[in-house]
């Protein structure tokens, strides 16, 4: 894990510092997580670290490609580590996040490409409905 990090930082001229790493762990730790769930997981480790801290890692990390983010609410992003490709189905009832393999929306992907030239970030996808213990 940190030698991915310590390699893309050194490649953009940057260092690794233990608050990156910590960010980058708790990411990997938590699947998805918010910012404030990150912060709150970070400072049991390093109480010194702020959220702005927080923050601005996050993007760094997403700059290099090592977390993404996705909108599963109203509220903040959340954030999850960026090998761990899936689209999100979100209960709007309950609130709970299922994780659907990739595969599931290539045939909408290849749609998409083929009769609009839109290339859709799986990624980011989150689809909303309603849950089956919520039915």
């Amino acid at each position: 894990m940190s030698d991915s990090l310590a390699r893309a930082l050194k490649e953009r001229g940057l260092r690794l510092t233990a608050q990156r790493q910590l960010v980058l762990e708790a990411v990997r730790e938590l699947g998805h997580a918010t910012p404030d769930e990150i912060h709150a997981k970070v400072q049991c480790i390093a109480s010194g670290v702020n959220i702005t801290t927080i923050y601005r890692t996050l993007e760094l990390l997403e700059d290099l490609g090592l977390v993404t983010h996705a909108h599963l609410s109203h509220g903040a992003p959340t954030f999850h580590a960026a090998e761990d490709r899936h689209v999100h189905l979100v209960c709007r009832a309950c609130g709970h996040v299922q994780e659907l393999s990739v595969e599931s929306v290539t045939p909408l992907a290849q749609q998409l490409r083929a009769e609009r030239g839109f290339n859709l970030d799986v990624g980011h996808v989150a689809l909303f409905g309603t849950c089956g213990s919520c039915q």
